[in-house]
C-alpha cells in the first residue's frame, strides 16, 4: 500500500512547501508516498463556489482509482487523536489493497460527487485552517503517525 495526497493548486507560501519539503524527506524511511497537486480549475466563474467544487471534484476523480481508500480532509471530518491517527494508518497498512490517499479539496470544499466517492471524512481540528496550511499539517501528522507506530521518541506519549 502507498499513501497518496492530492491537492488543487501550487504551495505557493515558502515556509509551508519548507515544512512540507521536510516531512517528505523524513517519511521517505516509512512509507511510499506520492504527492501530488493538479493545476488550479480554469475557464470557470470563481463565484460559483458549485461549479468551482464539481470542476475540482471531476480533476480528483480523475486520478482516483476504483482500489483507493479516499479520505477527505473536510472540516465536517472525524477528529482524531495522533494516536488514532497512527493506527487507521497502520490498519490500511494490514488490510486494505488500494492506495490510502487523502485528499486536500479547495477554499470552498468538495463535489457531492467527491463526498459520495469518499470512504471516510477526516478533520485535522476544530480550527480552521487555509488549504495550504494543512498539506503541511498533514505531511507532519503522517510523520507522527509512523514515528508512533514504529515506537520512535517523535510522539512523547
Amino acid at each position: 500500500m502507498a499513501i497518496r495526497v492530492i491537492s488543487i493548486g501550487k504551495t505557493n507560501i515558502d515556509f509551508v512547501q519548507s515544512g512540507i519539503d521536510e516531512y517528505l524527506n523524513r517519511l521517505k524511511h516509512y512509507t511510499k508516498l506520492a504527492w501530488t497537486e493538479l493545476p488550479d480549475v480554469r475557464k470557470v466563474d470563481r463565484t460559483d463556489q458549485e461549479q468551482l467544487k464539481r470542476k475540482e471534484g471531476e480533476a480528483f476523480l480523475q486520478v482516483i482509482d476504483a482500489r483507493d481508500t479516499v479520505i477527505l480532509l473536510d472540516e465536517k471530518g472525524k477528529g482524531l487523536t495522533s494516536e488514532g491517527f497512527a493506527a487507521m494508518i497502520e490498519q490500511f497498512q494490514l488490510y486494505e489493497q488500494g492506495d490510502l490517499v487523502f485528499v486536500i479539496g479547495g477554499a470552498y470544499g468538495f463535489s457531492e460527487e467527491l463526498y459520495k466517492r469518499a470512504n471516510r471524512k477526516l478533520s485535522l481540528s476544530a480550527l480552521t485552517f487555509n488549504h495550504q496550511m494543512v498539506r503541511m499539517i498533514l505531511a507532519e501528522q503522517l510523520y507522527r503517525a509512523f514515528s508512533i507506530i514504529r515506537g520512535e521518541p517523535y510522539h512523547h506519549s
